[in-house]
Formats: structure tokens, sequence, C-alpha cells
């Protein structure tokens, strides 16, 4: 049935701050932080550029104005702190340089102009700040099992020759294949032995040796032990993670979402240590970020990040912000490792809540879920996540679930039409425009 109820669309277009272009559009969300430590800015697909743009801006005015100081990001962990050096006056030379390690796909999602925009800004705004008060910029994600190996290796080389050489001897299950699903599926069916125990040993000794590491250095030799450190979490948590892939017992969503928990709470954790707010912005997709037990994916028995913040650091200390589109264009992949195209996005269904802001004829607003919207907006609505992967072909199963809004997030952002990300890496797929699939009938 379609979701038209005049007493919903009243309440939204009651409680709706439409968005006007001005500097000031982004007022009603900064005065809901509070003394919030985590602010989780959401994304409904992978590849919308107003949705990179936006949380940008919401970012630099919660740097600027409420003294954040780390953006955490849905990226390797690896990759994302070549970038945190830069951004902080360290490593790289050129802004270019810097995105270098993101070679992994989907390549787009940080490797584009508008996390371009942003890493240029941070860098400039951190040259005008002081070294101990520059913010980061950090990845949550656990997919980089063999460069966050190395990683360790590489740290040990400098402070620790003779654990450099142990570290390479206990990660030496992971030789001979570099592709960390064919180690997740010779080492869950036996074809090789898991390393999960050297991998726990290695990380226990970084850790136990850390001191001696650190007697005489400052906060930047703590930096670099932290990334090792955390780089060995990697280790650890990814070979599990692979394993499980295989496993058939172990919820590998779950794995996921609560490493990214974990090395939220750790970054707090070492800023604090560094006499630093500890306040951190998160970028993530909206299916990591809203709280899973409003959706589906708690039927499932998942949880995500959302979820596991509101209630290990408390709804309190969190805001949970999402964003919708209703149509307009997308950089998404038809399948996984397939070339970034700019692909057209389909109208949302008519049982969607992208499809009921769309009726409510506002086209561009923040909605903060509260009071009697929040009531409005409790019933289960379709919403629509787009990943890296977009198959309008079989959009209902692929990309639909449902969720009760209000208690998924905050706060929304919804546009009514949005526009590709541009990639670094364009090509002749990205370029060549997808016409609407009614197209040429326009039926």
């Amino acid at each position: 049935m379609t979701v038209r109820h005049p007493t919903i669309l009243g309440a939204i277009r009651n409680s709706a701050n439409v968005l006007g272009g001005s500097s000031r559009d982004h007022d009603p969300l900064l005065g809901m932080v509070g003394d919030r430590a985590f602010v989780l800015l959401g994304e409904a697909t992978h590849g919308t550029h107003e949705f990179y743009a936006m949380r940008a801006e919401i970012t630099r005015r919660l740097i600027e104005e409420h003294g954040f100081d780390a953006v955490a990001a849905e990226a390797d962990w690896p990759d994302a702190y070549r970038l945190n050096r830069y951004v902080r006056g360290a490593g790289d030379a050129s802004l270019d340089e810097a995105f270098g390690d993101f070679q992994r796909f989907p390549t787009w999602m940080w490797r584009n102009q508008a996390v371009r925009s942003f890493i240029q800004w941070l860098h400039a705004h951190n040259a005008q700040t002081p070294a101990a008060s520059r913010v980061g910029f950090y990845g949550l994600d656990l997919y980089s099992l063999y460069r966050s190996a190395d990683a360790v290796t590489a740290y040990l080389e400098g402070v620790d020759p003779e654990q450099a050489a142990a570290a390479r001897r206990l990660y030496a299950g992971l030789d001979h294949v570099r592709d960390p699903q064919d180690y997740g599926y010779e080492a869950a069916f036996g074809l090789r032995p898991p390393c999960r125990d050297a991998a726990a040993a290695m990380l226990i000794d970084l850790v136990r040796m850390a001191p001696s590491y650190l007697a005489e250095d400052g906060a930047e030799a703590q930096d670099e032990q932290f990334f090792a450190e955390r780089n060995a979490y990697v280790v650890l948590n990814a070979e599990h993670y692979y394993r499980a892939m295989f496993g058939g017992r172990t919820n590998t969503w779950n794995l996921r979402d609560a490493h990214m928990v974990n090395t939220l709470f750790a970054l707090r954790r070492h800023l604090r240590e560094g006499g630093r707010p500890g306040r951190i912005v998160v970028w993530a997709h909206n299916s990591h970020l809203g709280d899973a037990r409003a959706t589906q994916m708690g039927e499932r028995g998942e949880w995500n990040v959302g979820q596991l913040l509101r209630e290990q650091a408390g709804a309190a200390q969190t805001l949970l912000v999402g964003f919708t589109t209703y149509t307009g264009h997308v950089t998404a992949a038809r399948d996984w490792d397939a070339p970034a195209e700019r692909r057209w996005v389909r109208p949302a269904h008519k049982d969607s809540c992208e499809h009921l802001f769309y009726t409510t004829h506002l086209d561009r607003f923040f909605l903060p879920l509260r009071a009697g919207v929040a009531e409005a907006l409790a019933p289960p609505l379709l919403e629509r996540a787009i990943g890296v992967v977009y198959r309008p072909e079989t959009e209902m199963a692929s990309h639909y679930f449902n969720a009760s809004l209000s208690a998924q997030f905050d706060a929304v952002f919804h546009l009514d039409e949005t526009t590709a990300v541009e990639p670094f890496d364009i090509n002749e797929h990205w370029t060549r425009h997808e016409p609407p699939d009614t197209y040429p009938f326009g039926l």
C-alpha cells in the first residue's frame, strides 16, 4: 500500500528544515550535537556526490565549532592512515600521493573528488594548528589482512629488528596466497593451518613491548605504535573474518562491525591519553550507522556500529544521522570487481520512506526524528540501500529492507535527486551516460 497518509505528511512538513543552499543549512543538526562523543554520518549509497559533500561540510563545522578531533571512515586502516599522516603534516609530500594506497575495489569510495577536497581542506586546517591538536583521519575496516601484516613487520623493523623477524615467522602462515579469501577458504577446509594463534601472539607481544618502544619518544612515536598495534588487531580479526566466510557458523557482518566499534573505542582512548577530547565523526553507509535493531538486520541476529555505540557508549553520547535519495545517478559497479559506472537510480518504491519524503514536495530537507514525527515514522517502511554494486533489475530483493526510521536514526537528510560522485580514475564506463531504464519510450 502506498504510504501517503496526510497526518504523516503533515508531521514531516511541520518538522522538516528545508535546505536552501546556505551556510546555515546544517545549524539544526549541529544544535543536536551537544557534548556527544560520536557523530555518525551515513549514506544511502557508496557513490553519491551530495552525501560525500554534505558530510564533509558538516565535519568541517564539527571540527571548527565543536572541537571534534578525528574522522573515522569505512576504509581500510593502513590506507586511511597514509592520509592521516598527510593531513597531520607528515608522510607524503603531495595530496595525490597520499591517496596512493587505495587500490582495492571499490577505489572510488575514497579516491573521489569530494574526499580529495575534504582532505585538502583538513591538511590546510591542520597546518594552522599546533601539532598536538591536529585532527586525524582514520579507517575502520578489516579487509587489509596482508597490508596490515606487512605494516606490523615494517614498524618492528624500525624499533626492534629481532621482533620483526619473529613477526615474519608468526605471519608465515599467511604466505603463499595474497588473496585473503583464498586464505580463508584453505584455512576453513583444512588445506592449510590457520594463522589465528600466531596473529594473537603477535598482538600480545606488540602490546607487551610497547612501553620499551616508547620509553624515550614523544607523541609521534606513540601514534606510530598505535598504528602498528591496530594493524595487529586487523590481522587477528581479518584472519577470523576470512575463515568465517567459509565456516558457516559465524556471522561475518557482526565480526566486521564489532571490529569497527572496537577500533572507534581504541581511537578514542588513544586520543584522550594524549590529552585530546576524543570526539569522533564517523563516515560509513547507513546500513552500518543506523541502529540495526530497528531494521530487518536485527531480526536476522545482526548488529552494527550504530547499535553497538548506542549500547556501549550510550544514546546520549551518539548521534545517528541517515541520508536518503529518491532518484538521480550513482557511481556503482554492475558486479563485484567490475568497473565503476555512472548509473541511473530508479525512483524509489512507492512504499518506501524515500517515496514518502518525495511526496512532501520539499525537495531537500533535514528532519530531526523527534516527538510527533518520530511517532509518525515508527511503523516499518521500505528503505533503500545501494552499496558498491547496483542491480536495478532485482532492486526489491537486492536493495530494499524494512526499517523503523525513527528508531534507526536520530535525524535524516533527504534529497529528491542526487548526482554521482566523481572518481579520480574516470574511465569510459563512467563517462558514458546511462539513460533511465524506460528509454526511449518514457513509460
